[in-house]
């Protein structure tokens, strides 16, 4: 399986080029934080993805010696691998930049990502390849567009639930998000594996 994860590394050599100038981008862009952990983040197993999508990968991985079990796990523990990855280059990068940042900036970045590729990850399974990144490239852009005026919306509006939140501990909170996020992340993982092992190729 770590053959798998290594391979996704080996096959996007060359867009890995681009992989520091798009953190400086941002960076320079003068991008909140969290915003650029959240594309350093994405951008590893998304071109992954998009690269299976174009050259029809699964049918040559299904013709070698990995379950499909392994197959959808290398995915999803690669996700975390290329997170955790990420978010040491782009906090190197940030501290070199003399940016400031936190680690609630960290959590939110990485559940934001971990979310988002829960929702993400299944329709590459689901739906016939073609335009699958596209669109999910252009809802990422939407999202981010749209994203905080919507929390900020909800925030205003949802009072006795932002009371309830506020009551809570901050060891409560963290923990319950976390809790969350990882159930969200297994849940997917559950559903990818569910139906690739029902997907003909």
């Amino acid at each position: 399986m770590l053959n798998l994860i290594r391979r996704d590394i080996i096959l996007q050599k060359w867009q890995l080029l681009f992989f520091i100038p798009i953190i400086l981008f941002f960076i320079l862009m003068g991008s909140h934080p969290v915003m650029t952990f959240l594309v350093a983040s994405i951008f590893i197993p998304f071109n992954a993805y998009a690269y299976d999508e174009k050259a029809e990968t699964n049918i040559l991985l299904n013709s070698l010696p990995y379950t499909r079990a392994e197959i959808i796990s290398s995915r999803y523990l690669g996700a975390i691998g290329y997170m955790l990855a990420a978010v040491g280059v782009t906090s190197l990068s940030l501290v070199l930049f003399d940016v400031p940042f936190t680690i609630k900036d960290i959590a939110i970045s990485s559940s934001l990502f971990l979310l988002f590729s829960s929702f993400t990850f299944p329709l590459f399974y689901i739906f016939k390849t073609g335009h699958i990144f596209t669109v999910i490239l252009i809802t990422f852009l939407a999202l981010a567009g749209v994203g905080p005026k919507a929390v900020i919306y909800l925030a205003q509006h949802s009072t006795a639930f932002i009371d309830f939140i506020a009551s809570l501990s901050i060891p409560v909170v963290y923990t319950g998000a976390a809790l969350i996020v990882f159930s969200v992340y297994a849940g997917s993982w559950v559903f990818s594996h569910f139906v690739y092992q029902r997907k003909a190729f």
